[in-house]
């Protein structure tokens, strides 16, 4: 998903253990190994070589201001820096494009001191205009739809964004922000290179993906040199980027970096195996090809349950380009209750996973710790007579004997489920979930459809969709998913951008997640946000399913290779043996 999600508290990280041995469906057996972050220890690498990965598919954008989608934070994530950035050993924010900071003593005023050292990829010195212009102008503006600008508010209020000096910033916050130093994580923006976009009313086309590469100016380890649409994203190091390791090194050590377009699982696995790229991530039918790969040079990580969530929505938007008679049905919380009880999710984990997924019941799995429990979502049974039942409770009935229910006014109960097609877990998913509905009188009709034009259905008017299964990559803070949770946020999927709270739980709902983002006290932090997931899981507006495993696949060739659920430790690190 998109950069915000990658924030978190200073808190209690997931357990890890050495390694174990599981059965691949064949009957050999597979080493996966647990890493440990306590262990993770950088040491001199070299300069050279380049490292080839896969890419599911093409970038919607190459502006990191409205990206919103993986496919695009995948491609632009490392061209740009934010003020902090999180350290995935200690689990701590420590300073990025900045400094040091000063707080005030009511946590209120936090002044930034900024590196002096850093200059844009195209050699133009950074300064606390960029900074400034970042927030004030693009975040804080209301005509850019910035998912960013949602997280960067207190209780929906702006933060002050001030400068002091060519290198000192000043943030006068409205009242305390527990998540605000992972909030400083976002992409700080070149104002050379976007202020006249901003002022011309243009921004939300400039830096496309038909923009000239030489054009994306960053502060991150890369530059992209070459888009081909399809095929791939080409990048060298950015000459002035500011890291060095411990021996005054420059960093990046890996001299180039290939992202292969492949939008077929299957056929990424296949140029892995056939040395094109050098790691890829595993589904657990993929296991079956890696028994004995540990001799040919291929390691194998287990990094524990990912904080992905997948689910299935209903488009509960007034304004949607739906019929207003399925908009009845899909505001009904019993109607979703009862497609809830009809999700076989043992199943689909044992089925579409192979054991390497967990049911899920609300919005965030036991990766987000100290936020999860076992007890905090209480299983909706798979039940098909009690998912009839319940719809037949709010007036579905086969009344002509076709096998498929009607609602009261004589419409047939059937919709239009979308994913996005080349995801052979979801389209598994889809199809399990599909006949299951088929059984209670529900007519599902599945449609895969492009990523990139269903993120489009989703997150703009006129909001063309139905229904819809896919997922979000989770976060550590749950501050950083307001824009999924809060009624005004841009992926409230269900009915997004609210001016006011449509119904008096998303309003309780709204009122506990700006509460948690100013409580300061841990423990009573996460109660609150407990009590918001609960509200969640009761009126299941979002219908989990599943969490996978993350599994990794990786050549035996790198040096400073750490690897977590969260991302990859000091990756600028990386280097090649």
């Amino acid at each position: 998903m998109i950069r915000y999600l990658i924030g978190a508290l200073i808190l209690t990280f997931l357990a890890f253990l050495p390694f174990h041995l599981v059965r691949s469906p064949e009957g050999g057996k597979v080493k996966l190994i647990r890493v440990s972050p306590e262990d993770f220890q950088p040491v001199a690498g070299k300069h050279g070589g380049t490292l080839y990965f896969a890419l599911s598919s093409d970038p919607k954008t190459l502006n990191p201001a409205l990206a919103q989608e993986t496919s695009s934070t995948a491609v632009i994530g490392d061209l740009f820096s934010g003020l902090t950035r999180l350290n995935l050993k200690t689990m701590e924010y420590e300073p990025d494009l900045a400094l040091r900071w000063e707080v005030s003593q009511d946590g209120r005023v936090w002044t930034f001191y900024l590196r002096k050292d850093v200059r844009w990829s195209d050699g133009t010195p950074f300064t606390a205009d960029d900074v400034v212009f970042t927030f004030n102008e693009v975040y804080y503006n209301e005509s850019i739809p910035s998912s960013t600008g949602d997280i960067l508010k207190v209780k929906g209020k702006k933060i002050k964004v001030e400068k002091i000096d060519d290198y000192t910033v000043r943030f006068t916050l409205p009242e305390p922000f527990a998540p605000f130093l992972g909030a400083l994580t976002a992409s700080i923006l070149p104002k050379h290179k976007l202020q006249k976009h901003v002022r011309e009313g243009t921004f939300n086309t400039a830096w496309n993906v038909n923009t000239d590469p030489k054009e994306i100016v960053g502060t991150g380890p890369w530059i992209l040199e070459e888009y081909v649409k399809g095929q791939r994203v080409v990048y060298r190091p950015n000459p002035y980027y500011y890291r060095k390791d411990e021996f005054g090194n420059k960093l990046p050590y890996i001299k180039r970096k290939v992202g292969l377009i492949v939008g077929d699982p299957d056929t990424a696995i296949l140029k892995f195996l056939n040395g094109e790229v050098d790691y890829v991530g595993l589904r657990p039918q993929d296991l079956r090809q890696m028994v004995g790969k540990e001799n040919e040079g291929i390691k194998i990580y287990d990094l524990g349950s990912t904080p992905s969530t997948t689910f299935i929505v209903f488009n509960q938007n007034p304004n949607a380009k739906i019929p207003k008679y399925k908009l009845k049905w899909f505001q009904n919380r019993t109607f979703r209750v009862a497609i809830s009880h009809a999700i076989d999710r043992e199943g689909i984990c044992n089925i579409v996973y192979e054991g390497f997924a967990k049911p899920l019941y609300g919005p965030i799995t036991e990766a987000n710790r100290p936020y999860y429990s076992e007890d905090l979502f209480p299983p909706y049974e798979y039940n098909l007579k009690k998912a009839r039942t319940l719809l037949e409770s709010i007036g579905f009935k086969d009344r002509d004997g076709d096998g498929i229910l009607e609602d009261p006014e004589g419409h047939d109960l059937r919709f239009t489920l979308i994913t996005n097609a080349g995801n052979k877990e979801r389209e598994a998913i889809g199809n399990i979930v599909s006949a299951d509905l088929k059984k209670i009188g529900v007519d599902v009709i599945f449609k895969p459809i492009d990523f990139n034009s269903l993120v489009s259905r989703l997150t703009s008017p006129p909001y063309e969709w139905e229904a819809v299964l896919i997922g979000l990559t989770g976060t550590l803070d749950p501050h950083f998913g307001r824009n999924v949770w809060h009624s005004s946020g841009v992926l409230h999927m269900w009915n997004p951008r609210q001016k006011k709270p449509a119904t008096e739980w998303e309003a309780e709902l709204d009122r506990l997640i700006d509460l948690g983002s100013s409580e300061m006290d841990p423990k009573k932090r996460v109660e609150i946000y407990r009590r918001a997931f609960r509200i969640i899981h009761r009126e299941q507006p979002m219908i989990f399913i599943a969490t996978p495993k993350e599994i990794l696949a990786v050549k035996d060739k790198f040096g400073n290779l750490f690897p977590t659920v969260w991302g990859w430790y000091r990756e600028e690190a990386l280097f090649i043996k």
